[in-house]
């Protein structure tokens, strides 16, 4: 059974899932669905249509579910609103945005952690075990694939897609896609790759080795997309090039540099 504060105020179709605790000064607009074991902390407001799964947290002043800040759209229309997984973690004053889209929601995975005053765009795409640090703004369409960390207000282009295990530096920003393990030190620049997450992962040594070995094939020379590919086809029988052959040949923005002075097309 939920626990519902008598200041909370909920309207419209109100699903609430076992042991969901609706702290004080909370305000749900359905339809609005929320998972077993959710905890709205207190001044929380969620805007349907939004679905979340089980376990999420959310802290005081976040607001989830809202329309996208587009000065052209219509804040009225629901469309396929706001999904989210299970066991996330929302701090204060994060914001949320729905899809403007007609066919997908924006979309949250599982196990994400949003610190304070951090932004998803809307139509994003965060898939698992994310963390987002203070002030980090995720622009509309934005993918974020599994387990990327991005330090205190950084920042990612709208449609861009960062690749899982890659890290951003705080307050820097990719308008390029980032490859898997990463690390984007600079404005579309990525310094070396994510060693600490690397260690971290359940990778082998011999995958380790193929993402060190991508990354010095990409940043030893000036390569376009197609010289890129070429390149990584030595190893591509390997499923950790494969990925990045992949990734590379469906990047719609292109790659982030690898060195200081390269011009790719």
């Amino acid at each position: 059974m939920a626990d519902i504060h008598p200041t909370a105020l909920l309207q419209g179709e109100i699903d609430l899932g076992d042991d969901v605790t609706i702290g004080p000064h909370c305000v749900l607009n359905g339809p609005i669905r929320l998972g077993a074991g959710t905890r709205l902390i207190g001044n929380v407001y969620l805007q349907g249509p939004l679905e979340t799964g089980t376990g999420n947290t959310v802290y005081p002043f976040a607001s989830i579910g809202f329309a996208p800040q587009l000065s052209d759209s219509d804040h009225d229309r629901e469309g396929p609103g706001t999904r989210i997984g299970d066991d996330n973690m929302f701090r204060e004053g994060i914001t949320v945005h729905r899809a403007m889209a007609e066919d997908e929601p924006t979309r949250i995975g599982s196990h994400n952690y949003l610190m304070v005053n951090s932004h998803v765009g809307h139509d994003t795409s965060v898939a698992d075990h994310c963390v987002l640090v203070n002030g980090v703004l995720l622009a509309g369409h934005v993918r974020l694939d599994e387990g990327v960390v991005i330090g205190g207000n950084g920042a990612v282009h709208q449609h861009v897609r960062v690749g899982r295990g890659a890290m951003i530096s705080g307050l820097v920003g990719p308008a390029l896609d980032v490859p898997p393990w990463f690390m984007v030190t600079g404005i579309n620049y990525a310094s070396t790759v994510n060693a600490v997450g690397l260690r971290r992962s359940d990778m082998s040594r011999e995958e380790i080795a193929d993402v060190k070995w991508v990354y010095r094939v990409l940043s030893t020379r000036r390569l376009t997309r197609p010289e890129m590919l070429s390149a990584l086809a030595e190893r591509g029988e390997r499923p950790i090039v494969r990925e990045y052959l992949d990734f590379i040949e469906t990047s719609a923005r292109g790659i982030c540099r690898t060195t200081l002075d390269d011009r790719r097309k």
